[in-house]
């Protein structure tokens, strides 16, 4: 890839959903092997953007490129073949209730199928290595499994076809801190493991520090001052603690007070 062409780039991006505008005018350039954190607060478009990114909601405005080609641009085939270089772990796993944890972890290899029994098999059983499971689980449905192993058959299921990029929506939301710090250390070593790009949604900054080579933070459209862009940071996790913002101060810092008071004029009937 040319240095002048990034891996994963959004030009001048806006949604609109149900007349409400989520996403305004976002560029960003991702490059291939980074790990990006996007954080924020609730409401603002992270999961949006990470949608967009894979064509699941098209952009109002703006163009998504992947590799060079404008995913919502593509004729379905295509888009289908870019789409499965792109790996999911959904917040809530999103794992086939129906299905045993083999079938959910195969379904990926099984849909196209192009590969024996044999070696989905054993593929299975290397994803399931990975994220720290064993063969004893492979028969079980996911409402026999606690929450910290659905996610982590989610990230099997996601990784069974050697995703070059890989797209992490609130991976640890709802887990205890261990279980936080496994995921965590999974999307270490799933990264090391194979050369993928990362993108992380998340509201834990434990995470970010963690796992990012990089932090950007959007901010609710509705709180930008005119013209303000709705990226308010972009940069390392080290220079986010240093961010002269205050609203990005509050965020990293869980200060609720600014937002109190805005709640509080809004139920008073104020500007």
């Amino acid at each position: 890839m040319s240095g002048d062409k990034p891996w994963l780039r959004l030009e001048k991006v806006s949604l609109t959903l149900a007349g409400h505008r989520v996403l305004h005018n976002i560029s960003l350039d991702i490059p291939r092997g980074q790990t990006l954190a996007i954080i924020g607060e609730s409401g603002c478009g992270k999961t949006v953007l990470l949608k967009t990114l894979i064509a699941l909601m098209q952009p109002s405005e703006g163009k998504v490129l992947f590799d060079g080609r404008d995913m919502n641009d593509l004729p379905p085939d295509l888009l289908q073949k870019q789409r499965l270089r792109i790996g999911f772990l959904f917040q809530g796993a999103a794992l086939f209730d129906s299905m045993t944890v083999f079938e959910n972890i195969a379904f990926g290899l099984a849909a196209h199928g192009r590969h024996s029994e044999e070696e989905i098999r054993a593929r299975v059983a290397q994803r399931l290595q990975e994220v720290g499971l064993n063969s004893a689980v492979l028969e079980k449905k996911p409402a026999e499994l606690s929450g910290g192993m659905r996610k982590r058959i989610g990230l099997a299921r996601a990784l069974i076809l050697n995703p070059e990029v890989m797209l992490y929506d609130e991976p640890t939301t709802g887990l205890d801190p261990i279980m936080t710090d496994v995921i965590n250390q999974l999307i270490l070593q799933t990264r090391k493991a194979h050369p993928v790009t990362s993108i992380v949604v998340t509201h834990e900054m434990k995470t970010v520090h963690r796992v990012a080579d990089r932090v950007v933070l959007l901010h609710p459209l509705a709180r930008l001052k005119s013209l303000e862009p709705q990226i308010l940071f972009d940069g390392t996790p080290a220079e986010l603690e240093a961010c002269p913002d205050e609203r990005v101060g509050q965020f990293i810092r869980g200060e609720a007070r600014e937002r109190l008071i805005e709640l509080a004029m809004q139920e008073n009937g104020e500007s």
